[in-house]
């Protein structure tokens, strides 16, 4: 009892000195008097009056700006010290009210919200640390450092994906630019002008820009498998393999290149996965991995796959890779990788047929007849191919159909031909002749 009301007065008399340096408008000195009250009440392990304390000082009439600052920075200080979860938490929301509307204090207020965030989803409230994180825009922060501002957005992305909020994941997600993670860091930081926002130091615990680059496109590799998305998985493989950390170590970058080989061969046909399907397959680290050479290779060759064969030679290798990092494929792997060998085997008998019976198309699939058919409407119906099937003929024909500008040029240029054999000819015979003539008058 004695403590507290010893306590009390040291905090009157402080609290007096305080009104008077603010009423000087001495900004040391109102600082000062201000972080000693609260280092008193932290000294003293008083966390209620620790808290009462910082609310009154900072609504004391005309409280200077510098002097909320310098407490909440003082009191952020404590929150690691408290005794148990209860405390802690209410520590943090008192700084939190506190700071809110403060636009001097915005990263502190940023900060306190994450670690706030950080143990309610100890607490398994994942709802609740998504939204309280949602509250912030660090984005429009121009003193915080770019790696913090970083961090923070994927933080906010990953509490989205853990409550399975798609949508908002992907919003957040573009808040972030992927050239940002180009930028040089040996360059030199351009001094501010006069006039300019200081940017603050990021934090210690705040990983490095390659490191941000990393959890960034595993971020995404998780909210492009919800949807599936074999090629952009690819490509944020593609991202992690051409980090300088990830290429220093084959240990490293040999998972990462099997999951690009991988989530390629996944890829429906287009222009964007053949072009990054031929630029792997010039990568010299594929030499490493020759069954996965071989496998792209097989794709990029105008031969029909036999399904049953591929298989066996890459079951093992398709089960394995759920040991190796960055996981297992997503589900329904083994189906769409059948279902890209049927789509490709198909594209190869339209580059060697224009007509042919379904009977042998579905021979050189290994299919029965409805699922040829199937298989062929369906990449009819997606445009990848151009087809028609005469079903009670049975025949399947790959010519495109032409519109009548198409069929007037091809006469025009078919004329064009036919003029230039017949005037050929022409003078084929007329010399022919003079041949003759000359002959006859010798």
């Amino acid at each position: 009892m004695e403590g507290e009301r010893n306590l009390e007065a040291t905090i009157e008399q402080l609290l007096n000195v305080e009104k008077q340096m603010r009423l000087a408008g001495d900004v040391a000195g109102t600082k000062k008097a201000a972080t000693d009250i609260l280092q008193l009440c932290f000294e003293a392990k008083a966390w209620s009056t620790l808290n009462d304390q910082i609310v009154l000082l900072s609504k004391r009439r005309g409280q200077l700006k510098q002097a909320v600052t310098a407490m909440v920075q003082q009191a952020m200080q404590y929150i690691d010290e408290t005794p148990d979860i209860e405390t802690r938490i209410q520590l943090i929301k008192t700084l939190n009210n506190v700071s809110a509307g403060k636009i001097y204090v915005e990263i502190e207020r940023a900060r306190l919200i994450k670690k706030l965030a950080k143990i309610k989803e100890e607490q398994g409230l994942i709802a609740e640390a998504a939204d309280l994180m949602q509250e912030v825009a660090v984005e429009t922060f121009g003193a915080m450092a770019k790696t913090e501002k970083i961090a923070f957005i994927l933080e906010q992305v990953r509490l989205c994906l853990d409550r399975q909020d798609y949508v908002r994941a992907q919003i957040l997600s573009r808040k972030i630019s992927p050239r940002v993670f180009d930028a040089d860091p040996t360059k030199e930081k351009k001094k501010p002008k006069e006039g300019d926002n200081i940017v603050e130091e990021a934090p210690a615990d705040i990983p490095s820009l390659m490191e941000l680059k990393r959890f960034y496109y595993e971020l995404m590799i998780r909210y492009y498998s919800h949807h599936k998305d074999y090629l952009e998985i690819c490509r944020c493989y593609k991202s992690i393999y051409d980090i300088p950390s990830v290429k220093e170590s084959s240990a490293h970058w040999i998972p990462v290149l099997r999951k690009i080989c991988w989530y390629l061969v996944l890829s429906p046909h287009d222009p964007m996965q053949s072009s990054l399907l031929n630029s792997i397959l010039e990568d010299k680290n594929l030499s490493e991995i020759p069954n996965f050479r071989l496998l792209l290779k097989q794709l990029v060759t105008m031969e029909v796959i036999q399904w049953t064969a591929l298989w066996n030679d890459y079951k093992d290798e398709f089960e394995n890779e759920k040991n190796l990092l960055g996981g297992s494929l997503v589900e329904k792997a083994a189906e769409d990788l059948k279902q890209r060998i049927i789509e490709h085997n198909i594209l190869v008998v339209s580059k060697y047929y224009a007509r042919i019976t379904l009977k042998r198309l579905a021979e050189l699939l290994c299919l029965n007849l409805q699922e040829a058919e199937k298989h062929l409407s369906e990449m009819v119906v997606s445009k990848a191919l151009v087809a028609k099937i005469d079903r009670p003929m049975g025949i399947v024909s790959f010519q495109t159909s032409k519109d009548s500008n198409e069929i007037l040029n091809s006469w025009a240029l078919n004329l064009e031909k036919l003029l230039d054999l017949v005037e050929k000819s022409c003078h084929q015979i007329h010399k022919e002749t003079m041949v003759r003539k000359a002959a006859l008058e010798v």
